[in-house]
């Protein structure tokens, strides 16, 4: 074990536990006033109850030995993940790893409460992502980076893409259109436009633990993660805003924040396998991308994706699956592939399986966990409830007090 790594490791993990309330703070400054704190307590509880979950159950499912579909209960409890080295590192505590790969836990299920801001009831939500985080979550990380079907095949996803990003987004679209639209959404505004800026810049800064920490440790490989997470969310930044400008005319500090995050999770697959050039086309696309789902696709559809999750992460995420199977190289990582545009077409036909498969599972499965969760409690607070705004009515408080 080294102490240099387990620091960096310890450093990255804190970085990306920010991320949480950093969501909870970008989507409550795009709600009206009356939700901004319903919106934030729907991504803030899972630090409580994911985390809770994840070491009783939860990680032992996603990474601990089982098949190739589910971990299996070998790490039950956290029995035998204590302080020595674990599988997945030689140089970082097995505790230490867990808790890194808790944050992303956590995190997955905080970008959920995009798609059902203003609407959904708050213990229905606390029910379906106890039972999303073990029946999806789960399934999907091992898969990837549990030694899973997916990795089997040499589907390779370096900090994400499709366990986070993809699998959020899909979920958030589902219950979007299970939910039904606002009653007012065709009025909805952001209410506080500089809270949603302070919440993507924290987002911001902790994604560089969640890119540079998924190497596990600080070589040549995690340095050009750096890189390319720095250029591609100033990419994604000129991507979108130039669209936006193109289209309205007008280029806004809502797209400037979402652009940059929309380049973050465009290049998390790819961040360990590519080069910074590419990082650029890929940040790029992704922003443009992006305005284009949110603006144009989700308008066509006709779904209220409230705070855009499925825009930003399943589209996002998507792009940045295919972009790996075009532009990564082993002249980057030894330890990665090479894509289409590096001589071998078969990592991009193993990204669109990983995507395809990702997309069905998901949404199969969020489905029936949210009718399995319609059954004890409804799913959509009543009229007289979304009238008043959920604050007051779920939660008794406000965000806002006038002075006198």
């Amino acid at each position: 074990m080294q102490l240099a790594d387990s620091v960096f490791m310890f450093v990255a993990t804190m970085l990306v536990w920010l991320m949480t309330p950093g969501i909870a703070l970008f989507y409550g400054g795009m709600v009206r006033s009356k939700n901004v704190l319903s919106t934030a307590m729907h991504s803030y509880m899972p630090m409580a109850v994911i985390s809770l979950l994840w070491v009783v159950i939860g990680y032992s499912l996603a990474f601990s030995p089982g098949n190739t579909f589910i971990g299996g209960l070998d790490w039950v409890g956290l029995k035998g993940v204590g302080f020595e080295p674990g599988p997945y590192s030689d140089t970082i505590p097995h505790s230490l790893f867990m808790l890194f790969q808790m944050t992303f836990a956590v995190l997955t299920v905080s970008i959920i409460a995009g798609g059902i801001a203003e609407r959904m009831k708050f213990s229905a939500f606390l029910i379906f992502s106890i039972l999303w985080s073990l029946f999806v979550y789960a399934p999907v990380a091992h898969w990837v980076w549990g030694g899973g079907w997916l990795h089997a095949i040499g589907t390779i996803d370096f900090a994400g893409g499709n366990v986070v990003h993809i699998s959020s987004g899909v979920a958030d679209l589902v219950l979007a259109i299970m939910l039904g639209k606002r009653k007012e959404s065709a009025n909805s505004s952001p209410h506080n436009l500089p809270l949603t800026f302070l919440g993507a810049s924290l987002i911001w800064f902790g994604w560089y633990g969640f890119n540079v920490g998924s190497a596990l440790t600080l070589d040549e490989v995690a340095m050009n993660v750096f890189v390319n997470t720095v250029v591609a969310a100033a990419a994604g930044i000129i991507g979108w805003l130039v669209v936006e400008n193109m289209i309205n005319k007008k280029p806004t500090m809502l797209g400037a924040v979402s652009g940059a995050l929309a380049g973050l999770v465009a290049i998390t697959p790819a961040c360990g396998f590519v080069t910074p050039s590419a990082s650029i086309i890929i940040g790029l696309i992704g922003g443009a991308l992006c305005f284009w789902a949110i603006f144009s696709l989700k308008s066509k559809l006709g779904y209220d994706d409230a705070l855009d999750a499925f825009g930003l992460h399943g589209i996002g995420g998507t792009w940045g699956g295919v972009a790996t199977g075009l532009f990564a190289t082993t002249s980057v990582n030894a330890g990665g592939a090479d894509g289409l545009f590096y001589g071998d077409a078969s990592l991009l036909w193993k990204s669109l399986v990983a995507i395809i498969a990702t997309y069905i599972f998901v949404a199969v499965v969020t489905f029936i966990i949210a009718k399995i969760t319609s059954m004890f409690v409804p799913l959509r607070v009543n009229e007289e409830d979304e009238s008043v705004g959920l604050d007051i009515s779920l939660h008794g408080e406000k965000a806002y007090h006038e002075s006198i």
